[in-house]
């Protein structure tokens, strides 16, 4: 027996918007500890990690580890039924083929509940690592959004180099380059509007700027995003979403640019 109340219900159509667009079906794997999902997106680019912990939920029943198949377009679709400030109740029986959402207005007059079918999905569960980046950014998620869409107008990838100096993103197109720099930025009343740059080492990386847009419908979710980088490995960016958990995107780096860059 699976039965997840959560009083902030607007809190999950924000995570099912931030994930929807990369990832159409996948598994929910629901333990003691929380509501968790892995996957893969369909070009297998990019991978979606997300965590909500049991004790940000007003109630959280799960009585053995199960994991759940559905698919996030029709998820979504259920969860625009349910006003910003309703409650969400999920819950699905031990066997059964359906998951059922419940949502509550917040002066209990009115009660609507959808019943979704389940699907079965195979899919291997991938281990991430524990790494230590070479370099970290925390930066406002508002700020990282509109870099992104900004330099989509004019390339299809973007260079993030960290450096002492700041963290700049480059793009070059047909129509000609650009470069963003954002310096270390601590001493703002707001910690909102930080920049915060940890670096190790130096460290440059290409991206395709379609997927970095694609995990800025994260945004809602946190104000600060979290970069983390490290030669030759996936990027990491973080939304957390407040102390219940986190939103985290993984993307391999283009290669065979650095590679011409290099030569």
């Amino acid at each position: 027996m699976l039965e997840l109340r959560l009083v902030q219900g607007s809190l999950l159509k924000k995570v099912l918007e931030a994930i929807k667009d990369l990832v159409n079906e996948a598994n929910f794997d629901c333990s003691s500890t929380g509501f968790s999902l892995q996957a893969m997106d369909s070009s297998h680019v990019a991978l979606v990690a997300l965590m909500l912990r049991s004790e940000g939920f007003e109630h959280y029943r799960c009585d053995r580890t199960i994991s759940i198949g559905m698919n996030l377009t029709n998820m979504a679709k259920m969860l625009k039924c349910a006003g910003n400030d309703d409650i969400i109740t999920i819950k699905a029986d031990d066997g059964s083929d359906t998951v059922t959402f419940m949502f509550e207005s917040p002066s209990q007059d009115k009660i609507s509940d959808f019943e979704m079918k389940l699907m079965e999905i195979d899919s291997e569960h991938l281990g991430i690592p524990d790494t230590e980046y070479q370099s970290s950014i925390k930066m406002p998620s508002q700020e990282f959004l509109r870099i992104c869409k900004d330099l989509s107008s004019i390339g299809d990838t973007v260079m993030i180099s960290v450096t002492k100096d700041g963290v700049k993103f480059t793009t070059s197109g047909d129509i000609g380059t650009a470069n963003i720099v954002c310096r270390q930025n601590t001493s703002v009343d707001e910690p909102d509007n930080a920049t915060e740059i940890k670096m190790q080492e130096p460290v440059s990386l290409t991206f395709a700027l379609r997927y970095l847009n694609s995990f800025t419908k994260a945004t809602p979710l946190a104000n600060i995003v979290t970069l983390s980088m490290s030669a030759d490995l996936p990027i990491v960016v973080e939304y957390k979403i407040g102390d219940m958990g986190y939103v985290r995107y993984y993307l391999a780096p283009k290669i065979e640019e650095d590679d011409a860059a290099a030569a």
